[in-house]
């Protein structure tokens, strides 16, 4: 499948080529166009499936994934661990307590942040949640042999492992 748009560009004449660009990307190679595409539309699937199911959206379900095997964390380790930025954290964190799927501890004197995890009612959502969510991967996977699946998400870690090790500086001295 294509990246590339199919349709003509709109306007009362034809195409201008010189409003093309002579470095733009290849966005059927570049492979962070097509992680980036693929996240936005399996987030917005996701999101339209839980949130009138259980009225959560794919922030909360991020950070109930992550609570349920990681309970009484910082959102602070949320952001990090997901890489959602303080306030959509926040945010979702507050909405979670006030429906009951999550709990806050504030840490000793000297500690400031606060600890969150599933409520009984969380991970009892979350339990629920997660039967939809393998059964939206397996979909995704379907015609995947179990060793594309393994390389797949070996893939990904790697991947993943790059993004978090690489630096803007060292990326900028490559374009030196």
């Amino acid at each position: 499948m294509s990246l590339r748009s199919k349709a003509r560009r709109a306007g009362p004449t034809a195409p201008d080529d010189t409003r093309v660009s002579a470095h733009a990307l290849n966005l059927d190679n570049y492979v962070p166009a097509y992680l980036t595409y693929l996240a936005g539309k399996i987030s917005n699937s996701a999101s339209a499936t839980y949130r009138p199911q259980f009225g959560i959206g794919i922030t909360d379900w991020r950070i109930m994934a992550l609570l349920a095997t990681e309970p009484w964390i910082s959102a602070g380790r949320v952001c990090d661990v997901i890489g959602l930025d303080k306030g959509a954290v926040s945010r979702s964190v507050r909405g979670m307590k006030a429906a009951g799927i999550v709990d806050l501890q504030r840490g000793g004197d000297e500690q400031v942040r606060q600890a969150i995890a599933l409520t009984r009612k969380g991970l009892a959502m979350h339990d629920r949640i997660v039967k939809l969510s393998l059964a939206r991967e397996r979909q995704l996977l379907k015609g995947f042999s179990a060793a594309e699946r393994k390389l797949l998400i070996n893939f990904l870690s790697r991947m993943h492992t790059q993004v978090v090790d690489s630096s803007v500086a060292e990326m900028q001295r490559e374009l030196r």
